[in-house]
């Protein structure tokens, strides 16, 4: 996500050009994905395709990472942890476990089971 600073009267603009505007932020963004060359006029510096679009644009098409709709941010969580292959980090893997422990991703993991064995049995193991 792109943020623009768009005048009051180029707003009509902008937005038949595809800006789309954040009404919490209170300001116009080019949305993930889409070229911002026809929004360079309202660009804010260090913002064109060429400084880090490309790398946006390369997450969004792997489909890897989950957007919050809203944002159009990755939501990640304290733990995230990219595994170097598809693997189920809840499984065992022989791979993956070193780097789930070394990360601190099987210690938050136990932990938490514990917590939810306590509070509702065994119906969460």
């Amino acid at each position: 996500m792109k943020i623009l600073k768009v005048p009051y009267a180029e707003k009509d603009q902008a937005k038949a050009l595809g800006a789309r505007w954040n009404n919490e932020r209170k300001t116009w963004y080019v949305p993930d994905g889409q070229p911002s060359a026809p929004f360079e006029q309202w660009l804010l510096p260090g913002q064109s395709d060429q400084a880090g679009g490309a790398a946006g644009a390369a997450g969004a098409a792997t489909g890897k990472q989950r957007l919050d709709a809203y944002a159009g941010e990755p939501v990640l969580g304290a733990h995230y942890l990219e595994l170097p292959h598809d693997c189920n980090p809840f499984t065992e893997c022989a791979a993956c476990r070193p780097l789930l422990e070394r990360s601190g991703w099987k210690a938050a993991h136990e932990q938490t089971t514990a917590i939810l064995q306590t509070l509702g049995g065994s119906r969460h193991s």
